[in-house]
């Protein structure tokens, strides 16, 4: 584990290069604790963001995040390993996944109790929850890569149809991330002044 250029940040050396890149784009994120840690038993998902445990209920400029990273995900009978994914594309997955860290800071700890409940139990939120994130990639100007992640799995031939639809059901299609490129580039819109701040949003 390597500490980045970002003093309170580390990930494996494997993908310093691309986790700082992807950094790079949030720069609100500068002086948030993020770790990237690879992980051998991610069921579900191959990346996962979340708080730590042991500052959920810290004031939220105060708050640590872990970023698990599965270097084998299997899905039904196929074996799909980290060593596979392109370089731009690994970028925009963690660039999802910081936009998940994003959603997540702007949420007190009972909110994010709340949330996680909500994830386990029901699709619409777990929608919900996933396309926010990649708005949030989007708007902090990571759409090009994160084109290149949806491409990669959608074209992928060892990730089964059955994944391939959950990905289309539960994430924002290449459609609507162009529309997003273009709608954020015709308006100039950026991240708000409350999401550049240690914001107190009530989130439940």
């Amino acid at each position: 584990m390597l500490f980045m250029r970002y003093s309170n940040i580390k990930a494996p050396e494997s993908i310093l290069k691309e986790a700082e890149k992807a950094l790079s784009f949030y720069p609100l994120l500068k002086e948030t604790h993020i770790e990237f840690r690879f992980h051998n038993t991610l069921r579900k998902n191959f990346m996962q963001a979340q708080p730590t445990y042991s500052s959920i209920f810290k004031y939220r400029s105060n708050r640590s995040y872990i970023i698990l990273i599965s270097k084998r995900f299997q899905v039904e009978n196929e074996i799909f390993t980290i060593d596979e994914i392109p370089s731009d594309v690994l970028i925009g997955w963690l660039g999802h996944e910081l936009g998940h860290v994003m959603d997540y800071r702007a949420r007190s700890g009972v909110g994010m109790i709340f949330f996680g409940l909500k994830y386990l139990c029901s699709h619409a939120h777990i929608q919900e929850a996933e396309r926010a994130a990649d708005d949030y990639a989007v708007r902090h100007g990571m759409g090009a890569y994160l084109l290149k992640t949806k491409n990669f799995i959608l074209n992928h031939t060892s990730l089964s149809e059955k994944y391939k639809r959950h990905m289309r059901k539960f994430y924002l299609s290449t459609e609507e991330i162009l529309g997003l490129i273009n709608r954020y580039a015709e308006t100039s819109e950026k991240p708000t002044d409350a999401e550049l701040e240690d914001i107190n949003l009530p989130h439940s």
